[in-house]
């Protein structure tokens, strides 16, 4: 099956890239796609929620942000408690609390009971899957990494097209308690396989609980400004594109389709970026690419905003799905090349938790924009600029601040070559100290001193005994 990565393994531990990692990478897919559906899947219930605790629309919207919520903003509790147990132990509850949130939740008597079952405990577990399962997918794969990525990020279409259809299902036939049961048990099957028994158990140094030391990289701190500023537009168009058609005036199934679009373009863009992203000519400068990515998806939204048909938005859904897709398909495939594998479980949750806080500001941001002015344009212009803004960050930030090491001294500073190095000096070393103790250990008495050899050579007779007399030899 391959070699074996595992949770502490440094940088002399190659990645299989393939083996038990394609079943890891399957893991991986549905567990992104559960963090990322799953909050917005569960909205298919909010009416039968209004009904029964009689609340507003407003009130059981807190569910979805509190779910977003604890995904990205328990990022740094992640790193710890994966850095101090392994990606294994923390799945596991991780799984636990997703299921165990929703079946309380499905027992509940008030939307602040939903709040904590569904949005703190269920939040809590999807974020205990989601972020370790990054991890291991970095530890399992090195050089089709960016193939395996888009691949991985691929789950989150393809969950969001099956979970509100099967949430509709579910309420139609149960309720909303028995479809958050039901939906409880899926829940429990989001967990990634970790490493194949029987690995090597060799002690190994201790990982640090949070290594906070990645803010002293210029790359990550780039990568991070950018990320943040991305996500106060990225997911905006998305909310609000259905109700951009209905304001338009088109019926709300006609309207509902664009989101279908999106997401069925976005199934194909995340892998297929992956493979363009792996290709050799490709891959060495990544920020390159993830730039044009969140250019092509300002510059989407900028020109979305002027839309004002059916068929307009329709051409928008199609090419925002794309730059959405490929975007998703390289954001963390750029932060796992810039910090490593040995730092990505600290950068990655220090990462979320930047996000959270762009992620609960940008929508309610547009939110506030529409109710001033009453036009979607105005919001998809904001949502463009924000995108068009964290690329021009990444880019110039990168251009200026980030010298580029020629191929071949990047080659010699490898960590494979350091090592190699490191390994033959220790073994001069060695053989140096051997020819020396071999030199000391030998006995003073063979030491010749070559004036006595030229003596003894030139006076023959002298030696006496030395000297066989030709009586002797006859």
């Amino acid at each position: 099956m391959g070699g074996v990565a595992m949770d502490t393994g440094g940088p002399a531990v190659k990645a299989p890239d393939g083996g038990w990692g394609w079943a890891v990478l399957l893991g991986c897919f549905v567990i992104t796609g559960f963090s990322y559906a799953f909050p917005k899947a569960v909205s298919v219930f909010f009416k039968e929620l209004i009904r029964e605790f009689g609340v507003g629309y407003s009130d059981t919207a807190w569910v979805s942000s509190i779910l977003l919520a604890m995904l990205y903003g328990t990022g740094p509790l992640c790193s710890v408690l994966v850095n101090r147990f392994g990606c294994r132990p923390v799945m596991m509850v991780g799984g636990l609390f997703a299921s165990l949130g929703m079946i309380l939740a499905s027992f509940a008597t008030s939307i602040i009971h939903i709040y904590l079952c569904t949005g703190v405990i269920t939040g809590l577990g999807l974020a205990l899957n989601f972020q370790p399962s990054l991890i291991m997918l970095n530890r399992y794969f090195n050089e089709k990494r960016p193939l395996a990525n888009g691949l991985s990020a691929a789950g989150s279409p393809v969950a969001l097209c099956c979970l509100s259809p099967l949430g509709q299902v579910l309420q139609y036939q149960y309720g909303w308690r028995g479809g958050f049961l039901i939906l409880g048990g899926s829940c429990s099957t989001a967990a990634c396989p970790s490493e194949a028994e029987g690995a090597d158990k060799k002690k190994k140094p201790k990982a640090k609980l949070l290594d906070f030391s990645v803010f002293k990289d210029r790359g990550f701190l780039i990568y991070t400004v950018a990320a943040s500023i991305m996500v106060l537009g990225l997911f905006v168009p998305p909310v609000f594109v259905v109700s951009y058609a209905k304001e338009l005036g088109y019926e709300d199934t006609k309207s509902a389709l664009l989101l279908t679009i999106l997401g069925f373009i976005d199934i194909f863009a995340r892998p297929t970026c992956g493979i363009i992203a792996g290709l050799k000519w490709v891959r060495p400068p990544l920020c390159l690419p993830l730039s044009f990515a969140m250019l092509f998806n300002g510059v989407t939204d900028l020109v979305g905003s002027q839309a004002s048909d059916y068929t307009t938005l329709v051409v928008f859904c199609i090419f925002f799905g794309i730059s959405y897709g490929m975007v998703g398909a390289l954001q963390f495939e750029v932060l796992m090349a810039i910090v490593g594998t040995e730092k990505f479980s600290s950068a990655i949750g220090l990462v979320l938790l930047m996000e959270a806080i762009a992620v609960l500001i940008g929508p309610p941001g547009a939110g506030r924009l529409l109710d001033h002015t009453k036009k979607y344009m105005f919001v998809f212009l904001l949502a463009g600029c924000e995108v068009c803004l964290s690329a021009i960050v990444l880019f110039t930030c990168n251009l200026l601040c980030i010298k580029t090491k020629a191929p071949a001294q990047e080659a010699e500073e490898s960590p494979e070559n350091v090592a190699m190095t490191k390994a033959e000096g220790a073994l001069e070393q060695d053989h140096g100290e051997q020819q020396e103790e071999t030199t000391t250990a030998r006995p003073d008495s063979v030491a010749v001193d070559s004036q006595e050899v030229e003596r003894f050579l030139k006076e023959p007779e002298n030696n006496g005994s030395l000297s066989p007399s030709p009586e002797t030899c006859l």
